[in-house]
């Protein structure tokens, strides 16, 4: 069935969904295509928001903007349509992600619109967590979660994640002594304003949350390059709940699914009441990165490790203007 036709404040509102996405810094590296008279919207990635340093193959950037794809998903089933996504689709335009077209449902699209409730209540939590465990039951949801983007989710056992956690403790080693990296860093939580005395992207001081008092701290310490002074200390968890997403493959295609995996597990934890982050660190070093899988496990490349919990929610943080990021042609 021909779906009617996409108008602008609708292509507005379901851009203004995709964007809530998590990004690598909150650089929220997309860009949106519509062309008028047309349903679908093409996602683009924006190379002028990539970290050549720490992602120099783009892989977090495209992690990034798949989660955006996934918000648009959502926000279509919500709208009561179904976005039928191509990815890749055009091997000449690279940046050229994906493309959504936005048809009349063809299926059951309950468990997508239902994800629509949290995607503003969802924020990257550098708070500590309570040492609850989260019930495998949850657990399993998000496994399911995983699979039904084609990728997997583990929970690492106890020597796994002792050896995942000395892994951050060097990444975070690495970035201290390696200028590029604390420039890079530092570059994303300036807090430089616009025209209009606000900043629309980067970590704000708002969200760093507190330095940790009993040694290295499963999240990363963005005031490592920006201190601020009423900052405060906490305690975080003896034994951080970590989950590795993973892909067999690692290809942009790989990625592109690993991003909408990622965002259909941080919404369902979110609906669930668990307070979640993500630790990349190791991720972003190619030594590291090897030694993050479980070798016994059927998971052949690691795309992202997630801290769940249950504790504060996370703060927001800011979002560019759908203008901004939204080209009508």
């Amino acid at each position: 069935m021909t779906a009617a036709l996409l108008d602008p404040d609708t292509v507005a509102r379901l851009v203004g969904d995709a964007v809530t996405a998590p990004s690598m810094h909150n650089a929220q590296p997309w860009r949106f295509v519509h062309r008028a008279g047309g349903n679908v919207i093409e996602l683009h990635g924006d190379p002028e928001r990539a970290m050549t340093r720490t992602d120099p193959d783009h892989r977090s950037l495209h992690v990034g903007c798949a989660a955006a794809l996934f918000n648009l998903r959502v926000s279509a089933a919500w709208h009561g349509r179904q976005a039928l996504v191509r990815l890749l689709p055009d091997a000449s335009e690279p940046w050229l992600l994906a493309t959504a077209t936005l048809t009349e449902p063809t299926g059951e699209q309950h468990e997508l619109a239902a994800l629509h409730a949290v995607l503003r209540r969802r924020h990257t939590s550098r708070q500590p967590f309570t040492d609850e465990p989260v019930p495998e039951a949850l657990l399993d949801g998000l496994r399911a979660a995983a699979l039904l983007e084609g990728c997997r989710l583990a929970v690492p056992g106890d020597w796994h994640l002792d050896t995942v956690l000395r892994l951050v403790r060097d990444a975070e080693h690495r970035e201290e002594i390696d200028p590029l990296v604390r420039a890079e860093t530092a570059a994303w939580t300036t807090p430089a304003e616009d025209e209009n005395g606000t900043r629309r992207d980067g970590i704000p001081g708002t969200a760093f949350g507190p330095r940790s008092s009993g040694g290295s701290a499963p999240v990363r310490d963005f005031g490592r390059t920006r201190p601020l002074p009423d900052r405060g200390w906490a305690v975080f968890e003896k034994r951080p709940q970590l989950a590795l997403l993973g892909t067999p493959g690692d290809t942009p295609l790989d990625w592109l699914r690993a991003g909408q995996a990622l965002e259909r597990i941080l919404l369902q934890a979110t609906a669930d009441g668990l307070s979640t982050s993500m630790t990349s660190q190791p991720l972003e070093w190619p030594e590291l990165r090897w030694t993050v899988r479980d070798p016994a496990e059927a998971m052949g490349h690691v795309q992202m490790i997630l801290r769940l919990g249950y504790g504060p929610e996370g703060a927001a943080t800011p979002r560019r203007p759908v203008p901004e990021v939204l080209d009508v042609r």
